[in-house]
C-alpha cells in the first residue's frame, strides 16, 4: 500500500473520533448543557458500569480460545513496558525541567499511563471497517480487534490503579508532609500566616506514615531519602508489605476488568461457551442482549470524552491554568508531549520489533499494530481523577490533558500511518 492510502486509512478513524468528540464538547457547553455536570455524571456511570463491561465481555467471549490466549501472552508485558519506559522518560523530564514539587507525581503519571482503553476501542474498529484496510476481512478484523482492545483496556486499568495511583499518592503524601512541617514552623514564627499559604486539601486517608514514605515507589521521585539504615532484606520485605497493603483492589477490579474476567471464563470454558455463544446456543439471547448494550459503548464513550475535555478545560480556566501566566511550566508541557508522541513511540517500535525478531509475538499484523499503538497514545483520562482525589496538581493536569489531546489528532494519525506501513 502507498503512503497516501495508508494515511487515509489511518486518518479517517481519527477524524471520526475528533468529530464525535467535538459533538460531545459542543453538547457540554453551558449554553447547550445537554451533557452538563449532572448528565455527564450519569452517562459516565452508564459507560463505566454497563456499556464498557458489556462490550469487553462479549467481544472477548466470542474470540478468546486457548490458542488466542497463548498468542496474546505478550500484551501484558508490552503494556508494562509502556509504563516503565514512560516512567523513566518522565523521571528524566523532571530532572531536566525542575517543575514544582506538586507536579512530580503528575508528570510521572502522564508520561507512563496512556489511554489504553478508550482510544483503541474507538480507533481499531474504525480502521478495520475502512476500505483498503491491510487487516483483511472487516468482520474478522473487527472481532479480533475488539478483543485486543478490550484486553488492553482491562490490563491498562489494572496498571493505572496499582502503579500510577501509588506514585501519585506518595508524591501527594510527601507534599503534605513538607507542608505540615512548614506549617508547624510557621505557627511558631508567625501565627495566622500559614492558613492561606498552603491551600491544598487532602483526604484523611492520605496522612503520610513512615511506612508510606518508605514505599518502593518513592524511588521514582527525586530526592527521596531513607530515614533509617536497615538491612536490604528487611527493606525489601517492608516495601512489598507496604505496596500490597496500599493497593486499591476495589478500583483495580473495575467493572471493565470484571467484564474481561467474565469474557475469559465464557470463552475458555466450553460448557459456558456452548451455553451462551452462537445462534444455536440455548441462552444466546442473553449474549445478544449484552452485546446490544456493548454496541452503545463506543459512540457514548466518544461523546463523554469530548465533554470531559471541556470540563478539564473549564476547570483549568477557573484556576488560571492557561499556559500563559499559569503555574504549569511551558517546557514541562512540551516535554510531556515529546515523551508521549516522540520518544515513547520510538522506544515502542524497538521493543515490539525486537519481540517479533525473537518470535515472542505471532505474525498477526493486527495484533502487532495494537502493540505498537499502545506506545503512541495520549495520557489516560483517569490521571485527572487521581489528581483530584489527592488534591495535587489538579489545574496543571487540566492543561496537560488539553494540550496532549489537542496534539493527539496529528500524532496518533501519523504514528498509525507509520505502524500500518510497518506491519503491512
Amino acid at each position: 500500500m502507498g503512503f497516501l492510502q495508508l494515511l487515509s486509512v489511518a486518518s479517517f478513524p481519527v477524524i471520526k473520533v475528533l468529530l464525535v468528540t467535538a459533538l460531545g464538547l459542543f453538547l457540554a457547553l453551558d449554553n447547550i448543557s445537554i451533557l452538563g455536570d449532572d448528565a455527564r455524571k450519569i452517562v459516565n456511570q452508564l459507560v463505566f458500569y454497563v456499556f464498557n463491561p458489556s462490550l469487553v465481555s462479549t467481544k472477548l467471549a466470542k474470540t478468546i480460545t486457548f490458542e488466542s490466549v497463548v498468542q496474546m501472552w505478550f500484551m501484558p508485558f508490552n503494556i508494562l513496558s509502556t509504563f516503565l519506559l514512560g516512567s523513566a522518560l518522565g523521571w528524566i523530564l523532571i530532572k531536566m525541567t525542575r517543575p514544582p514539587k506538586q507536579m512530580e507525581g503528575l508528570i510521572l503519571g502522564c508520561c507512563s499511563a496512556g489511554n489504553l482503553g478508550n482510544l483503541p476501542i474507538i480507533i481499531i474498529p474504525a480502521i478495520c471497517q475502512e476500505s483498503g484496510s491491510p487487516f483483511g476481512d472487516s468482520d474478522v478484523c473487527y472481532e479480533y480487534g475488539m478483543a485486543y482492545a478490550s484486553l488492553s483496556m482491562a490490563i491498562g486499568a489494572i496498571f493505572i490503579w496499582s502503579y500510577v495511583y501509588n506514585i501519585m499518592r506518595i508524591s501527594a503524601s510527601r507534599i503534605q508532609k513538607e507542608d505540615g512541617t512548614s506549617n508547624g514552623s510557621g505557627i511558631l514564627k508567625a501565627s495566622g500566616d500559614t492558613s492561606e499559604s498552603h491551600p491544598h486539601k487532602f483526604s484523611e486517608t492520605l496522612t503520610p506514615t513512615k511506612d508510606t514514605m518508605d514505599d518502593a515507589y518513592t524511588l521514582l521521585l527525586p530526592d527521596a531519602e531513607s530515614e533509617e539504615k536497615v538491612s536490604v532484606s528487611s527493606k525489601i520485605k517492608n516495601r512489598l508489605r507496604v505496596i500490597s497493603s496500599n493497593l486499591n483492589l476495589k478500583v483495580m477490579f473495575a467493572p471493565s476488568t470484571l467484564g474481561t474476567i467474565a469474557g475469559f471464563v465464557i470463552g475458555l470454558i466450553s460448557p459456558f461457551r456452548n451455553l451462551l455463544i452462537g445462534s444455536s446456543a440455548p441462552l444466546h439471547v442473553v449474549e445478544e442482549s449484552v452485546s446490544m448494550l456493548g454496541e452503545a459503548a463506543i459512540p457514548t464513550l466518544t461523546l463523554v470524552m469530548g465533554a470531559n475535555l471541556l470540563k478539564e478545560n473549564n476547570y483549568g480556566e477557573m484556576h488560571g491554568a492557561g499556559l500563559k501566566g499559569s503555574s504549569t511550566p511551558l517546557w514541562t508541557v512540551v516535554g510531556i508531549v515529546a515523551v508521549r508522541y516522540i520518544f515513547l513511540p520510538l522506544l515502542g517500535v524497538a521493543v515490539v520489533k525486537s519481540a517479533i525478531h525473537l518470535s515472542l509475538v505471532h505474525s498477526d499484523s493486527l495484533y502487532q499494530f495494537v502493540l505498537l499503538l499502545q506506545y503512541a497514545l495520549p495520557p489516560a483520562m483517569n490521571i485527572s481523577t487521581i489528581a483530584q482525589l489527592f488534591g495535587a496538581g489538579e489545574s496543571e493536569c487540566s492543561v496537560i490533558l488539553l494540550w496532549t489531546y489537542a496534539f493527539a489528532s496529528i500524532a496518533v494519525t501519523l504514528w498509525s500511518t507509520f505502524f500500518l506501513w510497518l506491519v503491512s
